[in-house]
C-alpha cells in the first residue's frame, strides 16, 4: 500500500551519509561551510571541506594547478543551526557542480580522506578520537 501524504513509511532513509556533499550553517560566530561529510554522531557533524566565503577562491587556485588541501573539521551539534544537501535547484548548479565545472575535479574526490592527512594520521581517524574525546 502507497504511503498516505504525513505518512513516515513512505520516507527515504537519512540522506546525510559518509561521502555526501553539504552545505552546513553554523551558529555562534555564524558562518557556512561546504564539504563531504565524514562522519554524523549524536555529538556532531565531521566534514572535509571549506568555509563558503572562500568557495571561489578555493576553485580558483586549484584551477591554476596550486595544491588544495581541504580543512578536516568536527562540528558539535549545539553549533549547528542547519545541513542541507548540496543540489542544484532549478537553473541553480550545486556547489559540488560549480567546483567541477571551474576545476575539472570530482569534488568527492578532491574531499576525499584518502587524500587528507594529518601527521602521518588518516583523517577519520582524528576524527574518530576527537568525537570519542566529545562524548567522554
Amino acid at each position: 500500500m502507497p504511503a498516505a501524504p504525513g505518512d513516515n513509511r513512505g520516507m527515504q532513509k537519512n540522506p546525510f551519509v559518509p561521502g555526501e556533499m553539504v552545505i552546513v550553517t553554523l551558529g555562534s560566530p555564524r558562518e557556512k561551510f561546504w564539504g563531504m561529510i565524514l562522519g554524523l554522531a549524536p555529538e556532531g557533524l565531521s566534514l572535509s571541506g571549506a568555509d563558503l566565503a572562500s568557495f571561489e577562491d578555493i576553485a580558483a587556485m586549484v584551477k591554476e594547478g596550486e595544491p588544495f588541501s581541504p580543512a578536516v573539521v568536527f562540528f558539535p551539534m549545539h553549533r549547528i543551526e542547519r545541513v542541507d544537501l548540496d543540489v542544484s535547484d532549478g537553473n541553480l548548479s550545486s556547489l559540488a557542480h560549480r567546483f567541477r565545472a571551474k576545476t575539472g575535479l570530482d569534488p568527492a574526490a578532491a574531499l576525499s580522506p584518502a587524500q587528507v592527512h594529518h601527521a602521518g594520521r588518516n583523517a577519520v581517524e582524528d576524527i574518530q578520537e576527537h568525537a570519542a574525546k566529545e562524548r567522554e
